[in-house]
């Protein structure tokens, strides 16, 4: 359970109901491993059977009471959403030219953002930015409407990109992978002083898991998706299986949106989540260097006669036979993944050694092995994958015969996990260079601290 193989704790927790029938502590671990795969409603039936054996057992009883309002208060808003007309953006557009959404309040001393080209409308700049990112070290937020402003300038940009993103680097040109930050604010600002800012000649590709976990998910996902409006050619992010509405509400993010900026502001974040692209393909322009990629022997090569590496949050599929083109046409606005599918599977796989494919240890989605990526590469003509999506000890991980690479950039995850975190960067030639860094202090404010559902006390 500490390391997310919530998968293979529930089919351990079964055999050993079948062992022992009345064992109290298999029924109440694998309630929690429901509870953290979305499944709260299996979760109450174990929940239920803890209590029939031991009737006066508090916490099971305080888990089972908070689950069963998890769910209510989930079925409400679904009913709610569906009577709502107008979707979250326009609706904050709408706030806006109301002149409700305030640009500050009187007490507001922080960054400003710029007028726009027209006088009303606003603008970003790098000023802006480096201002608001030492706001938000000094513990302070910025007003509701510059909130709105960033998301919905991100928003803008991302609506416009395909379900796969192509980014091809010219010579001279670099770009780092990022893997999970997860609201660690404090670690991401570090990363960035490592990376550098997005440039005519750097590019950043955030893949997936911004938020939920850490407490600072609102700094970090506000920070990202500034640096996408000022940069719309350079700065990219992926969706994770964390910018979802199902894990949002269980590990954070939901409540700390609501805390800091207020329920429309998470509607809108969740709106905007649906807009993320699910994939990037990184293409190289030049020949490649000998031996500088992860995979050993001839690289397997773009019909351009160059490296290109598929940048996905989670993996690959159930199926050998998904091609680029399919992934290009997974239709993505307004939809969440789900627990099947190619936009499941983008998101919630992971590669396991064994070859051909297995359960996945989570619980959703698949696990494939190295022949499968060999196969899918070979058939799209990919030189290799870097996904994220899972701790690597040192931040990350070569898998598949050099295939496969684990890209983690959450060090000491959950502050709790003890990993180093870790980029890769491309040049354009396609040869792959990985950086390590490690944790550094943040305030003392616990992981999860905002997460509804009774989960934080699972990670403390």
């Amino acid at each position: 359970m500490k390391i997310e193989e919530h998968g293979y704790a529930i089919g351990d927790c079964t055999k050993a109901l079948e062992l022992d029938p009345k064992y109290v502590k298999a029924f109440y671990r694998r309630a929690l491993c429901h509870l953290q795969i979305l499944k709260p409603q299996v979760a109450v039936a174990d929940f239920k059977k803890v209590l029939a054996l031991e009737p006066k057992n508090a916490l099971a009883r305080s888990q089972l009471e908070t689950t069963q309002k998890l769910i209510r208060k989930a079925e409400f808003e679904k009913a709610i959403e569906m009577e709502e007309e107008k979707d979250a953006a326009e609706r904050c557009k709408e706030i806006i030219a109301e002149g409700t959404a305030a640009r500050s309040t009187g007490t507001y001393a922080g960054p400003q953002l710029p007028a726009g080209a027209d006088g009303k409308a606003y603008a970003i700049s790098a000023a802006f930015v480096a201002e608001m990112i030492e706001w938000f070290k000094a513990g302070k937020a910025l007003p509701r409407r510059f909130a709105w402003e960033i998301v919905l300038g991100a928003y803008a940009q991302f609506v416009r990109e395909e379900s796969m993103v192509e980014v091809s680097l010219e010579d001279g040109m670099t770009l780092d992978v990022i893997g999970d930050v997860h609201g660690q604010f404090y670690d991401y600002l570090h990363l960035a002083l490592l990376t550098g800012q997005p440039s005519e000649r750097h590019c950043l590709l955030m893949n997936g898991d911004l938020v939920d976990r850490g407490s600072w998910s609102i700094e970090v996902i506000l920070t990202a998706f500034a640096l996408k409006w000022l940069y719309p050619s350079r700065m990219f992010i992926n969706r994770g299986n964390h910018e979802t509405k199902d894990m949002n509400r269980a590990y954070g993010f939901e409540g700390e949106a609501k805390h800091k900026h207020g329920e429309q502001t998470y509607k809108l974040f969740a709106q905007v989540f649906t807009a993320l692209p699910l994939a990037t393909m990184v293409n190289s322009t030049r020949p490649p260097a000998p031996n500088s990629g992860p995979a050993p022997g001839a690289p397997i090569l773009a019909p351009s006669g160059f490296k290109r590496f598929f940048v996905v949050h989670g993996g690959l599929f159930s199926k050998d036979d998904v091609t680029l083109d399919d992934i290009r046409r997974i239709p993505r606005l307004g939809r969440q993944p789900g627990q099947e599918g190619l936009m499941c599977e983008l998101l919630w796989t992971d590669p396991q050694e064994m070859p051909g494919r297995g359960p996945s240890k989570r619980g959703v989605g698949i696990a494939f092995g190295p022949d499968v990526t060999r196969r899918w590469c070979e058939l799209n003509k990919v030189t290799g994958i870097f996904r994220s999506h899972e701790v690597r000890q040192d931040g990350y991980a070569i898998e598949h015969d050099g295939l496969c690479t684990t890209v983690f950039s959450a060090p000491n995850y959950v502050d709790q996990s003890g990993n180093r975190g870790a980029f890769v960067r491309i040049d354009s030639a396609g040869s792959c260079d990985y950086r390590q860094f490690d944790a550094m202090p943040h305030p003392p404010l616990k992981p999860m601290a905002y997460s509804q559902g009774g989960l934080a006390g699972m990670y403390m």
